[in-house]
């Protein structure tokens, strides 16, 4: 369903009407397209306590690097950097703070660093006109390009206010890329955002195996068709789904993306058990099961990328979702844990979630209207996302040179204003 809101505040009564209304005026946001592939404007590099320059550029976007504050005084120096900055930043513009990670046995470097968080979290809430703010820590030894080459981006254009740890990367990922076309499952691919998905990894360059449910094999095939990929008409909580999503990929996965879910909303007090359990069961039961088989079956491939689809309602909650907000925080937790187990990382996988805010697609098309728009307004874009956006951010953390980034969980949700 179209914006309206956003049509109007693109028009110059528009502006002027929400302007005296003191209402939201979010400004319509570049996407990567083949003819608009990168910012407007130079990325200005900076480190903290470098001068700024004074010429007034209406820069793309500003990299500002902080990995050596640590004490609370240099914090200043943050502040001295970009102060001068934001207003020539240009609309759509990008600012990354480069930080350490926390180092737990020094309270006074932990205290700055984790300041940093709160610095650009605020700053993401101020800048405006489709302007995002993310903070992105580096372990020893970590190499920020992927990272940076996302945020930097058109991509990106719906992720703001977000705090990722990048770590050094396994080695070979990229060589064994270029020796033959990656091989993606992407679950619940029929429609919407998991056909989006689809979408992107194939322009990318993999070969996608489209996966959703029977009923839906019509429209299943007819994406797979059009992407250059094969179809898997499978029920997710099938108990041999993970060895049939195995026999359709003979050669092994590289890619593995959890994205099929379903909602059946109620409050708990009205919520029967058979409203209970299929959510649980399709959205967290089945990624665990599928997964599980996969690595222990040796399916996915070393260097492999696991991406599993939380939602911003399992990291803040949502009346009459218990069981959705449930099982999204479950993925969240399997997602943390898995990246941790010392066999996943020795065989080079990473494993991460996207976490979707607002976005506009059949099932929020049929909110009630007051909550469709409250829902759009209430983050710093001022406006609700495209399933493209999650598509991006999926491909990002799918891509071979990403092998530094795991365990880490992105909003899609133009820095939501509930959750963290």
């Amino acid at each position: 369903m179209a914006d309206r809101y956003l049509r109007l505040t693109g028009t110059a009564p528009g502006r002027f009407l929400t302007r005296r209304l003191g209402l939201p005026q979010p400004a319509p946001l570049l996407r990567w397209s083949a003819e608009h592939p990168e910012l407007d404007g130079p990325v200005l590099r900076l480190t903290a306590g470098d001068p700024a320059p004074a010429d007034g550029a209406p820069y793309g976007a500003v990299v500002l690097d902080a990995t050596a504050v640590a004490e609370p005084a240099g914090l200043g120096a943050v502040h001295a950097a970009l102060h001068p900055l934001v207003r020539s930043l240009a609309a759509c513009g990008r600012i990354v703070v480069l930080g350490a990670r926390i180092d737990p046995a020094d309270p006074h470097q932990a205290a700055a660093q984790q300041a940093l968080e709160g610095f650009t979290r605020s700053l993401g809430k101020e800048v405006g006109r489709g302007r995002t703010v993310q903070l992105v820590r580096l372990a020893p030894g970590a190499d920020a390009g992927a990272a940076l080459g996302f945020l930097l981006s058109p991509k990106s254009a719906y992720v703001s206010g977000q705090v990722i740890e990048v770590g050094p990367a396994a080695s070979g990922a990229e060589a064994a890329s270029r020796d033959r076309a990656r091989v993606a499952l992407v679950t619940g691919a029929a429609r919407g955002i998991g056909e989006q998905v689809a979408a992107t990894l194939a322009r990318d360059g993999a070969h996608v195996v489209c996966l959703d449910v029977p009923r839906a094999a019509d429209a299943l095939a007819a994406v797979a068709a059009r992407l250059g990929g094969s179809a898997l008409p499978l029920d997710i909580t099938a108990p041999d789904a993970g060895e049939r999503i195995a026999a359709a990929a003979p050669g092994g996965l590289d890619v593995l993306v959890h994205n099929a879910g379903i909602t059946r909303d109620r409050k708990l007090a009205n919520m029967p058990a058979d409203r209970w359990d299929p959510v649980l069961d399709v959205n967290l039961g089945s990624v665990l099961r599928t997964t599980d088989h996969l690595l222990k079956s040796g399916a996915l491939n070393a260097h492999g990328r696991i991406v599993a689809t939380a939602s911003i309602s399992g990291i803040a909650g949502n009346a009459g979702q218990t069981n959705y907000a449930a099982s999204k925080a479950g993925v969240i937790g399997f997602v943390r844990a898995l990246a941790a187990v010392p066999e996943v990382r020795e065989r080079g996988i990473t494993v991460n979630a996207v976490a979707p805010g607002f976005i506009e697609t059949q099932m929020t098309a049929a909110v009630p209207l007051f909550i469709r728009e409250a829902g759009r307004r209430m983050n710093s874009l001022g406006q609700g996302g495209l399933p493209v956006d999650v598509a991006e951010t999926v491909a990002w953390l799918s891509a071979a040179a990403s092998g530094g980034i795991t365990g880490q969980v992105v909003r899609v949700c133009g820095q939501s204003l509930l959750g963290a």
